[in-house]
């Protein structure tokens, strides 16, 4: 009588290659991540040449969520546009309502206004169209759509190393405001007790441009001391609003965000409350 052997199915040797080939996936899968989050760092794309960053404040907040907000912008890939109610039948309008009427994929302020809700505080020119034509003291210039090739598309004129009057006739749209980051990347901005939201712009030493957004307040030096502090490979900045006026606004395929300041102690202070307010001046990027 033959004697056969049962057939037996060894279920522990059959499933080491398979959970050994589980194991190696999640750990090439984790090392993958793990090297894109290095690459990217807080950083996410919301469309070719523009890109939204959210940074952990690098000081302590009562707020949970203290976060600094920066939409780099590429401008080889977008044009910048300085829209005003002066320039554009006389009515302030919302980031959203100035955004979707010029259809601009992002908008925020232009710098801070006068009395009259509509003329700026500083020197504004926009084409031949001139909304505050007096010049004051302060030491930055936004300048761009150039009209001489060898000048940078965009820039942030810093008036105490540069040549300003040899640079304003390069560009057709100027906004002055209030310097702080000089351009030996210095903090030029006084200390001071009071707080509020600051919304700024920047550029880095690649030429790309950085909207500066803070909603949580800081004093404005420790606020510049902080974004020193990042890596944002800042070059200079520019204040250009602060308190509940400070406004962002972008719209892209697939993503809104809306954004807007507050004086520190406020009710909206830690972001539950928002109101949107008109603005006269408003800067704002369309896609190339």
């Amino acid at each position: 009588m033959n004697s056969r052997r049962p057939f037996t199915i060894n279920v522990a040797s059959s499933a080491a290659p398979v959970l050994g080939c589980t194991i190696l996936l999640i750990f090439l899968t984790l090392i993958i991540a793990s090297r894109l989050e290095c690459e990217t760092g807080p950083w996410r794309e919301l469309g070719d040449g523009l890109m939204i960053g959210e940074f952990e404040s690098p000081k302590e907040h009562r707020a949970s969520d203290a976060k600094l907000l920066v939409l780099k912008i590429d401008p080889q890939k977008y044009s910048f546009k300085l829209l005003s109610a002066s320039e554009n039948g006389g009515k302030k309008m919302t980031l959203k309502e100035w955004s979707e009427k010029h259809g601009l994929v992002a908008a925020f302020n232009a710098g801070m206004y006068q009395e009259d809700g509509i003329t700026s505080v500083g020197y504004m020119k926009n084409f031949k169209h001139i909304n505050n034509g007096r010049l004051n003291k302060n030491k930055a210039v936004l300048a761009f759509s150039a009209i001489d090739p060898t000048v940078s598309e965009i820039q942030i004129i810093d008036r105490e190393c540069q040549d300003f009057e040899s640079l304003r006739g390069k560009y057709r749209t100027l906004v002055q405001s209030i310097r702080m980051v000089s351009c030996d990347q210095q903090n030029v901005w006084s200390p001071q007790a009071t707080a509020w939201s600051t919304l700024a712009i920047g550029m880095d030493k690649s030429n790309k441009v950085l909207v500066l957004f803070s909603q949580q307040p800081y004093a404005v030096h420790d606020l510049v001391e902080m974004l020193l502090s990042l890596p944002l490979s800042l070059y200079n900045a520019m204040y250009l609003e602060g308190g509940p006026q400070a406004s962002l606004y972008f719209s892209t395929k697939n993503e809104t965000l809306e954004k807007y300041g507050s004086w520190e102690g406020s009710p909206d202070n830690n972001g539950a409350f928002q109101v949107s307010w008109p603005i006269p001046n408003v800067l704002g990027i369309v896609r190339k």
